[in-house]
């Protein structure tokens, strides 16, 4: 099985920073994109941004200029740092991964518990 694990969020007021880590572990072969997504009350869940695993970045046009994402391929975690946030962020942000985990398997997506940002004053 594999697992996704995030860290970082929290409660921080408008304008500041945070910082997401999402580690994945377990049966790995391979990583091709990893993500992150957000869910807000009573909304769906959202895309922020993507990377593969060539580096090429994605993001939501809400958060270009302000959020960053990047990735350790050699440690599949992923980070997005997160600047200038607005109280419009604030959200459970959940990371994703496609994962193979073996040479002969197909990608398969998995989901961490999320992890809650809140930007308030």
């Amino acid at each position: 099985q594999v697992q996704l694990v995030e860290s970082g969020g929290g409660l921080v007021q408008p304008g500041e920073s945070l910082r997401l880590s999402c580690a994945a572990s377990g049966s790995i072969f391979s990583i091709n994109s990893m993500g992150w997504y957000r869910q807000k009350p009573g909304k769906q869940r959202e895309l922020v941004a993507t990377i593969t695993s060539g580096d090429s970045t994605n993001y939501a046009d809400s958060v270009k200029g302000r959020f960053t994402i990047s990735r350790d391929n050699a440690k599949d975690l992923v980070y997005l740092q997160m600047n200038s946030l607005k109280p419009t962020d604030t959200a459970v942000y959940y990371c994703n991964a496609d994962v193979k985990q073996y040479a002969y398997t197909f990608l398969r997506s998995y989901w961490g518990q999320g992890t809650q940002v809140t930007v308030s004053s």
